[in-house]
């Protein structure tokens, strides 16, 4: 069975959350957002690529930083609205420089910052 990007279900600006999940690991590196032409794009060119919403074009990862997600496997949730990007992350995946996105976690009422910048 082929799979067509428009069998998803997109929010009303025609948007799907994806979770970017580093293989091996299973790390969760980061969420960003694609549209059915940044899905079929990834599918086709093994390059994960995503839609900006406030720049409003397609963002290859890495294709300025350098640090570049790998497609490994693009998973779809049972609702159809949310996708899982399993990846070979280089370098870190935040622009932040961090490794994940998800480097602060709320403990006992405080933000604590887990992991520093990588050099």
């Amino acid at each position: 069975m082929s799979f067509d990007p428009a069998s998803l279900k997109y929010d009303e600006n025609g948007l799907i959350p994806c979770i970017a999940q580093q293989e091996g690991s299973g790390e969760v590196l980061m969420m960003a957002w694609m549209n059915a032409q940044a899905v079929a794009k990834t599918l086709e060119t093994g390059r994960v690529t995503y839609w900006s919403r406030s720049r409003r074009q397609f963002w290859i990862k890495g294709e300025t930083s350098g640090h570049v997600q790998h497609l490994v496997d693009l998973r779809v949730d049972c609702d159809r609205d949310c996708l899982l990007a399993v990846v070979r992350q280089e370098g870190p995946a935040c622009h932040t420089n961090r490794r994940s996105c998800f480097y602060t976690a709320l403990r006992d009422g405080v933000e604590v910052e887990l992991t520093k910048p990588m050099l």
